[in-house]
């Protein structure tokens, strides 16, 4: 036993308050996705001008598109942070490996706030720009898993999944953060000062959140199920090397989980870029539609907790993704095309979205770790989530551009689709977990 856990083992176990666990787990969650909807806003209007100068003169879509290549940089880094942070989180504890991440992540935003332009470094910026990019996602990935366990693991046994939805509701807090700045940034500046400097701005600002979160997270203990763990001495030298018995696990929770970062990255960052660009909506109108649908978001990430809870994990993400697979083949035509098109039917297009983005997020924060023995926890639960971020999130935008671009706006609804068909195997495969034994 390493001397963190023998010193952990000789303290009395201490529980953290409801609202202590709530601020733990939420806050980093909150600034994690403030972040990453930050560059994917950046991604979607600016960075093709910004870091891709020469491409945008000849060719914006194809400058767009490459900047949403950079964007996929962070996703591509994650399954290497979630081994790594995993490792630790499962070896000497919570606490200390959120800390970590939460540093990490939040000095690679700050930095590209920073970073020169293409007129400036040439190639160079956009070698930085990816650089930046892949310590997000180290960072990111360390830091779900383990604010999901900080709930999770302090939770009763009929409330973990409720308790779950404490790091998950961070998504929409992050979400209408970073795009109620940026919405208030482009409400008083015009496209020509964003583009020169204005950008920066939000993730600038992104260094305030991450020192509430470094002091909110310093003030938290140890989860209670890693204590006692400890003290029983079943905390492994080598987690990642026991993970490897779970295999079967994080494939069918990155399945599972793929369809909810497709949705999530179709209707957050490729709609923005279609909206504007094709349909004709001003960015704020556009960031503005975006924010009130964020509400249903976040209210159906509680109501799908609550229901996990009262019928269990499997039942629920069955129904939610199943409704999800019947939304994919009619969804497309709410957007129309361009001289085509309504705000109702982007409304309900979002509104509705986001209501299934929730109920299948939500549950996430329970049905994930509930896969995985405590004392790989950490790693498991990261590691299918995050890989799940790869498969399903990281060249959603990408794809969904050059589908539409290729076959028009219906070919998004075959890609939505088949996300949701594959999740429906994983979940038909997994066995449901409300009911087990959580500190074992």
């Amino acid at each position: 036993m390493s001397s963190t856990a023998t010193a952990m083992a000789e303290q009395p176990q201490k529980r953290d308050s409801v609202a202590e666990i709530i601020a733990a787990s939420m806050v980093g969650t909150a600034i994690e996705f403030y972040d990453n909807y930050c560059y994917s806003i950046a991604a979607a209007s600016y960075f093709g001008m910004i870091f891709f100068t020469d491409v945008a003169k000849q060719n914006p879509f194809l400058a767009t598109l490459f900047s949403f290549v950079t964007f996929a940089v962070s996703f591509l880094a994650r399954p290497f942070g979630s081994l790594l942070f995993g490792h630790f989180g499962d070896k000497l504890g919570r606490k200390k490996t959120l800390v970590v991440a939460l540093m990490t992540m939040g000095i690679s935003t700050f930095v590209v706030g920073l970073l020169p332009g293409f007129d400036v470094l040439g190639p160079l910026s956009v070698v930085l720009l990816c650089l930046c990019r892949a310590y997000q996602g180290l960072g990111l990935a360390g830091e779900w898993s383990g604010a999901a366990l900080v709930a999770t693991e302090n939770a009763p046994a009929n409330k973990r999944a409720l308790y779950g939805s404490f790091p998950n509701l961070g998504a929409p807090i992050g979400f209408f953060c970073a795009y109620g700045v940026n919405l208030l940034l482009e409400t008083h500046l015009d496209q020509a000062t964003m583009v020169a400097w204005g950008w920066r701005i939000p993730f600038l600002l992104s260094a305030i959140l991450v020192v509430v979160g470094l002091v909110v997270r310093e003030r938290m203990s140890e989860t209670p199920v890693f204590q006692k763990a400890v003290k029983e001495d079943r905390v492994v030298k080598a987690p990642l090397k026991e993970l490897t018995k779970y295999w079967k696990q994080v494939v069918l929770g990155t399945c599972a989980m793929g369809v909810t970062y497709t949705l999530f990255y179709v209707l957050g960052t490729w709609s923005l870029s279609y909206g504007v660009k094709t349909l004709g909506f001003t960015q704020p109108e556009y960031l503005g539609m975006q924010m009130v649908s964020i509400f249903f978001f976040a209210g159906f990430i509680v109501v799908g907790c609550l229901q996990a809870d009262k019928r269990g994990r499997k039942s629920v993400l069955l129904f939610t993704t199943a409704v999800t697979l019947v939304f994919s083949f009619f969804s497309p035509a709410l957007l129309g095309t361009a001289g085509n098109t309504s705000v109702a039917g982007v409304m309900v297009f979002l509104c509705v979205g986001f209501v299934l983005m929730g109920g299948l997020f939500g549950p996430c924060g329970a049905y994930l770790p509930e896969l995985f023995p405590a004392n790989v926890r950490y790693s498991g639960a990261g590691l299918a989530y995050n890989l799940a971020s790869i498969l399903g999130g990281a060249f959603a935008p990408t794809i969904a551009t050059a589908l539409v671009q290729s076959y028009g706006i219906m070919a998004l609804g075959w890609y939505l689709g088949a996300m949701s068909a594959l999740a429906l195997v994983a979940l038909f495969l997994i066995k449901e977990s409300k009911d087990m034994d959580y500190e074992a």
